[in-house]
């Protein structure tokens, strides 16, 4: 399977459905593939081995993503928000290459061998001419590259990760009913076109035939302007955007009346958080996704009425599967494993492996990570609960080293967050030269609370060695615009605060 047959199989299958833009006037899915099959060919005649795109949203991002696999050559989404260096040093790891960009990119990038620019007007020219030439998108090899995407790079080098054709269509066969959305249902694009989620969202909704309305960057009062004008039914969020979107539909008192469905992830989210959009949106049926770059996206998923139950329920371990994940996707398989690279007993922590057809763990140049039997290790820490709900920790890489003692910062996290004034928390390890590291929180809070308050609070709860020696306090933690902790960032400030 190949995303160029997505694409034609939508466009023979609901021809006259509008797949892109508002409702008015947007462009059906016969439409979105005629352009898509010209830019193809286009494509596949301009020099370069890949198809790069440093833009914010617009209907190139689909169509570019879309003509990419018809010209045989891999999309390559870059981030427009690095800085100039950084950019300028993923551009040529991307070369030789044709780049499609928004205003203001060339002259940031500068000439660099083996790249041809292409604006944003010019790559829609070329998909809207009537006189350009047509490629259809049956063809196609389910084996060669569709994405490369590039890590976010928070604790490195930022790394190419390889999805090919055969990943990301088991991912979407899998999960998704084709043209099984009513004609009614309307999707909110606003994450970024280099994030997996970006990606998954314009090939779920064109193979389930839910029409894609997007937002170039995202901004919560455009964001609530746009689902109550397009009668939005299907979003994704982070959690930092959540909270932004909570505050204007708190204090404008209108709702969201169209929205039927918000899915959450790309980072942990407060428990305060979901249980204040649950009581403001009491119709709207929350997902908790889970997943990565590597695995095509999602993993796991927290359903509605997974959230419906737990918040209904006294039993403890019930309601705790809010901080859950939820329960792996059937065509995947979960194993939480040791160092040694051994199954633990349910219950018990240690590093996340998958394995199944949408998983890649492959980066470019640097070959697979799959072990012999096709697992991927995640480096993620999580376990698994007696009835298969999966629990996420944090980053292995992030494990705080204290006197020889391995203390995870998403178990204080999590504590710190129970409380009522706390409505973020980050906990890193710092040098220190009697225990090796220290742990240091950062929070942001609604006021009212001392550090001690919020120290006793975590002892009564943890260890004393788990109670962090300091705890700043501050207006907002570093997150980058995909919502993901910059941990590295963070633990730079505080080590300069505090050491």
């Amino acid at each position: 399977m190949h995303l160029g047959m997505l694409l034609e199989m939508a466009a023979d299958g609901m021809a006259d459905r509008v797949a892109l833009g508002p409702l008015a006037s947007g462009l059906t899915f016969a439409e979105l593939a005629s352009r898509a099959r010209r830019l193809g060919a286009a494509l596949e005649a301009r020099p370069g081995e890949r198809v790069g795109l440093i833009d914010l949203n617009s209907p190139a991002v689909p169509l570019t993503l879309f003509g990419s696999a018809i010209a045989g050559k891999p999309f390559v989404p870059i981030n427009y928000r690095l800085a100039d260096p950084q950019l300028r040093a993923i551009v040529a790891r991307t070369a030789p290459a044709t780049i499609i960009v928004g205003e203001g990119v060339v002259e940031r990038v500068g000439p660099i061998d083996g790249v041809e620019f292409l604006s944003r007007a010019e790559a829609l020219a070329l998909a809207e001419d009537p006189e350009g030439k047509e490629k259809d998108g049956w063809g196609g090899d389910a084996d060669e590259i569709a994405v490369l995407l590039f890590t976010s790079g928070t604790t490195g080098e930022p790394k190419a990760a390889v999805l090919r054709h055969s990943n990301l269509t088991e991912y979407i066969i899998s999960t998704v009913e084709f043209a099984g959305s009513a004609e009614d249902e309307a999707a909110i694009v606003s994450v970024p076109p280099y994030h997996i989620a970006g990606i998954s969202a314009v090939l779920s909704s064109t193979y389930s035939g839910r029409r894609v309305v997007q937002l170039e960057a995202f901004d919560p009062v455009a964001w609530v302007h746009i689902v109550r004008q397009e009668s939005i039914t299907h979003a994704m969020v982070v959690p930092t955007m959540l909270g932004r979107i909570l505050d204007i539909v708190e204090k404008d008192g209108k709702g969201l009346p169209s929205l039927r469905s918000l899915s959450y992830g790309g980072g942990p989210m407060p428990l305060p958080v979901i249980e204040r959009a649950v009581g403001l949106l009491p119709n709207v049926g929350f997902v908790n996704a889970y997943g990565l770059t590597e695995t095509s996206s999602t993993i796991a998923v927290l359903g509605p009425d997974d959230h419906q139950a737990a918040f209904a329920s006294d039993d403890p371990a019930v309601r705790a599967r809010l901080a859950s994940v939820g329960k792996p996707l059937p065509t995947l398989e979960v194993s939480i494993r040791d160092a040694a690279g051994v199954e633990v007993p349910t219950g018990e922590r240690g590093e996340i492996s998958v394995r199944g057809g949408q998983v890649s763990g492959e980066y470019l140049g640097r070959g697979t990570t799959l072990d012999s039997d096709g697992w991927f290790p995640t480096r993620d820490e999580g376990h698994l609960d007696e009835a298969g709900y999966l629990f996420v920790h944090g980053r292995l890489d992030d494990v705080i080293v204290r006197g020889g003692e391995n203390l995870s910062p998403g178990e204080i996290e999590a504590v710190l967050l129970e409380h009522p004034s706390v409505l973020e928390a980050a906990v890193v390890g710092i040098p220190n030269k009697e225990w090796g590291e220290q742990v240091v929180a950062a929070v942001v809070t609604s006021g009212g609370v001392t550090e001690e308050d919020l120290k006793a609070h975590v002892r009564s709860r943890l260890r004393s060695s788990r109670t962090p020696d300091h705890i700043q306090f501050r207006e907002e933690l570093p997150f980058n615009e995909s919502g993901k902790l910059l941990r590295r960032v963070l633990r730079t400030e505080l080590s300069e605060a505090f050491t």
